[in-house]
């Protein structure tokens, strides 16, 4: 057989091969297009750090996080942060609920249209479809970024709603092979940023609404900080 005959196989098999490698974008969306599909909901323990520059210092928090997304608009959310100031911040609907056990004090919020941008800092990625990604995000793949051990593919996405990137610069995702974030990061205006990451993972655990809901004593006083 010709050489050229051999060849030409061989540089086609390999160009094939380069032109959709394992990692490529349209494969790392759709792992989080099928986990979108059956996601109804999570729990987790999340590590949040906050970095302020301006005095260039960093705050941890840390505890657990419960989500349930019946449908895209039925979705609720409770994050108890343990570690080191104790406080539980419940979502559902309008309703932004943040608890001071040392206070006995519950600061209620209607977080009405300002609900989207608060989906952006605690719900993307989880039971968001490819298409929701793409219609609000210039998406970037920046290769894979293993986090604690775990693979991971780490997105780069730059808002297109210019109302979003007066909060929002830019965020990073970083996918598990599921299909899931396990890491995200947030870069806000004035070079402050947040980096939350997940651990202890469990995706569609038995949540009754009632395990979303602040378990709060008789004294508790409730205020409302928008009045």
């Amino acid at each position: 057989m010709h050489l050229r005959a051999i060849a030409i196989p061989g540089i086609a098999l390999t160009l094939a091969l380069w032109s959709k490698p394992a990692g490529d974008l349209d494969a790392v969306l759709a792992r989080i297009d099928k986990a979108s599909a059956t996601f109804r909901g999570m729990s987790a323990h999340a590590r949040r750090l906050s970095h302020t520059d301006v005095i260039n210092e960093d705050n941890v928090d840390s505890g657990t996080m419960l989500l349930k997304r019946s449908h895209p608009r039925d979705i609720r959310m409770l994050v108890d942060l343990t570690q080191p100031d104790p406080k539980t911040v419940a979502l559902q609907g309008r309703k932004l609920e943040i608890y001071y056990p040392k206070m006995q004090v519950v600061d209620e919020y209607d977080v009405g249209k300002r609900r989207e941008l608060l989906d952006q800092f605690f719900l993307l990625g989880f039971g968001t479809s490819r298409a929701d990604l793409v219609d609000a995000y210039d998406i970037v793949l920046a290769g894979p970024d293993p986090i604690a051990g775990q693979k991971a593919d780490r997105l780069e996405l730059i808002p297109k709603s210019k109302e979003v990137r007066q909060h929002l610069n830019k965020l990073e995702l970083w996918i598990s092979a599921a299909g899931y974030p396990i890491q995200q990061k947030f870069y806000l205006p004035g070079g402050d940023y947040m980096v939350v990451t997940y651990s202890d993972m469990k995706i569609n655990p038995d949540l009754p609404d009632a395990a979303l809901k602040l378990q709060l004593p008789k004294n508790v006083k409730r205020e409302y900080p928008q009045k």
